[in-house]
Parts: structure tokens; C-alpha cells; sequence
């Protein structure tokens, strides 16, 4: 975690005015190059690229948590993730949004629940800088199952250390931020929620910012690019290293208690696939709230999926008649409704969530020759032609603008 906290105040206020605490996280960025040089780092031109460009989606990520978004005292919702800022496996049909609380303070949050498929608000300890799965975790959470919603679709939703009547969510002394998530089913129809956060108390105009605040904010940023940068090679070198083209799912038990969404259940994978190759994924998907799969590169940034199709969910895929979601993973388009492009990547990660699931999902994954994926599938399944393509993606790019305006 950042260390400026740990520090005299005039050791802070001293960082900052001889620009010691600037210089850190200057060589902190300077060093961050490593994930994208380091040994065993893929080095084609096209993850060079999507390399650097990391950086600086991690450096955008960090800016919303750890500097601009971090004073739980005066406390704004920021997007830390959307289709053009991307780290830590982010989840195509999510839209998430972000802000510090104090566990000592009393919080509203009010506005319009919208109509995502799902909609969750979390509070959390530590955080996602300290590059340690083990020091961030879940306080309290509410579902949309659980809101209270006036038939307009507005709440109020209270955060505090003792019950409130109404829409309740508890804090701890150690509570640190609310995560907000929204699963989006059908990306051109449903409506993001319209939410705002005030801690009761709060005057206005907000104090100015302070050195010490700043120093400590810039350790903490500097903390997300190296220990949370860290993390995210990690865990991707994991899910590359297991066996190639299959998925390993973690208990949804689990999953809602290290800041992951309650109930959802996360699978974890790898696709291999040659340019003359092909991977078919197979699975019956459960009655669930929802579900997708999705591909990621080896930054565990999400494929390109506002102008490629590069992800499914329930509503975008098509089922057979046996009811199997049956996927084809291709450097070029198969002509199937269920293409997944693999978007010159010859390997990557494959990621599923299966939210709320009344049973297991038993997931199947096979490279065959591109040119036998007609013989390997069901002899009913559709062609999708270069023209039907183009229109889904351009309704797809719309979609998902809509779902991230400004």
C-alpha cells in the first residue's frame, strides 16, 4: 500500500515540494517498461504495441483510483474500466465505476437503478495498488435483487456502521472503496444506472488539495504500477501456463469475498490457435442470471470488443438445437453466428462468468483445422455472411458507445 500515509507529515509535505515524490513515480513509470520487455514476454510487433499501449491504460486506471477518485470524504463516482481503459481482465459486458469511502463516515447514494441485466454495489478493504489478493477484500454488498426501487427506478441507499431502515449497505473501520458493477444482457437496449454519492456532513466548496494528500496519492499510483502491474503478469502468465485450450473454474463461493462479484461463478483458461487452426468451445450454458465468454491477451486487457466480436453473452450468441453455446475461436471470420476473433493473436486467455448458476458448467475446447469447422459442427448451424458480419459489428460499436457516453 502507499507508504506517504506512514510518513511524517513533513517528510510528505517535503517529497512534494522538492519533487522527490514527482521523481518517484517517475522512475516507477520508467520501470514499469519491464512488463512490456521483461523475459518471457511475448515480442511480435503486435504485443509490443498492445504492450505499451497497456501502460498507459494502467497509468488511466490508476489516475481514476489512486488520485482522482481517492478522497472518500468528498467521494465521486470514476469509470475505472471501459473499452478504451483496460486492465485485470476487465469484463466486456461491464460497466464499473469507482470511488473511495471512510469507514468512519456515513454515505447516500442515490439516483436511477436502470435496467442492467445486474447491478451490484460493494464495499471493500485494501486495495487493488497493493498487489496482494490477500490485503483487499469485501465488506458488504447489495444486489439489484436486494434494492428497494421506487417504480421510477430511483433509491436511496444508506452506507454506515449501524443499520439504517431502508437500502443498507454496512462499513467497517477498514472499509476503503464502493465498487459498482453492471452487467449489460443486451448492450443496445438496457439503461446504465444514474448514481451519485454524498458523505452526510460534507460541505462545499471541498477543502483545497493539500502536499501531503498529493504525496500520498502518488505513492500509492506508483503502488498500482508496480505491485498491481505485477500482479496482473502474474496471474496472466498462470492462466497462459495451464494446459492449453481448456478453462479452470473457481468457486463461486469464493468469489465474493476478494472484491469479486457474489455468486459468480469465474472461469479461467487459455486458447492456442494457429493461423490455420480454429478452437471450438462447447458448453450448455445454466439457467443464470448471466453469462458471457470473452478474450483477453496477455496483458489481461479484453480483446478489442467494441468494433470485434470478441465476447458473447447470452443475448448475442446463438444456441444450437441441443441447447449447447458451441463457439468458434479464428483468426478469420468462419462464417457462424459465434465467432470469436482471436484478433492475430496465436494464443491468449479465455475468460467465462456465469452469474447466479443454478448447476456447473462443464466446458469443452478443441483446435480442429480452420477449414473443417463446417465437418466439426452441427450440420444446422447458420452462415453468417460478410454483409449480416458487418452490421452486427456496427451495431455492436454503437452499443457499447452508448453503454460508455460521456
Amino acid at each position: 500500500m502507499a507508504t506517504s500515509a506512514n510518513k511524517p507529515l513533513d517528510a510528505a509535505v517535503a517529497s512534494v515540494m522538492n519533487g522527490t515524490a514527482w521523481q518517484r513515480f517517475c522512475d516507477t513509470l520508467a520501470r514499469s517498461g519491464s512488463l512490456v520487455l521483461g523475459e518471457g514476454v511475448p515480442g511480435s510487433p503486435i504485443d509490443r504495441a498492445e504492450g505499451f499501449r497497456y501502460l498507459t491504460r494502467l497509468l488511466a486506471g490508476g489516475l481514476v483510483t489512486c488520485m482522482e477518485h481517492d478522497d472518500g470524504a468528498w467521494p465521486e463516482f470514476g469509470r475505472m474500466l471501459d473499452h478504451r481503459v483496460k486492465w485485470g481482465l476487465d469484463c466486456p459486458d461491464c460497466l464499473y465505476l469507482y470511488t473511495a469511502v471512510d469507514g468512519d463516515s456515513e454515505y447516500i447514494v442515490s439516483g436511477n437503478r436502470g435496467s442492467a441485466n445486474h447491478i451490484d454495489l460493494q464495499v471493500n478493504f485494501g486495495h487493488f495498488a497493493a498487489g496482494d489478493i490477500s490485503q483487499w477484500g469485501t465488506v458488504s454488498s447489495i444486489s439489484g435483487d436486494e434494492l428497494e426501487v421506487a417504480a421510477d427506478g430511483s433509491f436511496e441507499l444508506s452506507l454506515s456502521a449501524g443499520p439504517r431502515a431502508g437500502n443498507w449497505l454496512q462499513l467497517q473501520p477498514n472499509a476503503r472503496f464502493l465498487l459498482v458493477r453492471q452487467y449489460f444482457n443486451d448492450w443496445a437496449t438496457e439503461q446504465p444506472a444514474d448514481l451519485r454519492i454524498e458523505r452526510i456532513g460534507a460541505t462545499y466548496p471541498a477543502p483545497r488539495l493539500r502536499p501531503e494528500q498529493l504525496a500520498s496519492r502518488l505513492d500509492l499510483l506508483c503502488d498500482w504500477i508496480e505491485r498491481g502491474g505485477a500482479l496482473w503478469e502474474q496471474m496472466s502468465r498462470g492462466a497462459l501456463g495451464l494446459e492449453p485450450n481448456s478453462v479452470f473454474f473457481y468457486r463461486e463461493q469464493e468469489s465474493g469475498r476478494r472484491a469479486g462479484m457474489g455468486g459468480q461463478a469465474y472461469g479461467l483458461g487459455n486458447f492456442h490457435c494457429a493461423p490455420n487452426q480454429a478452437v471450438i468451445v462447447e458448453f450448455t450454458p445454466p439457467p443464470c442470471r448471466h453469462w458471457n465468454i470473452s478474450l483477453a491477451n496477455w496483458y489481461w486487457e479484453s480483446f478489442d470488443y467494441s468494433t470485434r466480436q470478441t465476447s458473447l453473452n447470452a443475448h448475442q450468441s446463438a444456441l444450437d438445437d441441443d441447447g449447447v453455446f458451441r463457439a468458434v475461436i479464428a483468426h478469420e471470420d468462419p462464417g457462424v453466428p459465434n465467432w470469436l476473433d482471436a484478433s492475430g493473436h496465436d494464443r491468449g486467455t479465455v475468460a467465462m462468468r456465469f452469474l447466479l448458476a443454478e448447476a456447473p458448467v462443464d466446458v469443452r475446447m478443441r483446435a480442429v483445422a480452420f477449414a473443417d469447422v463446417r465437418t466439426e459442427l452441427p450440420s444446422g448451424t447458420p452462415s453468417i455472411d460478410a454483409e449480416t458480419r458487418a452490421a452486427t459489428l456496427l451495431r455492436r460499436h454503437r452499443a457499447a458507445l452508448r453503454r460508455y457516453r460521456r
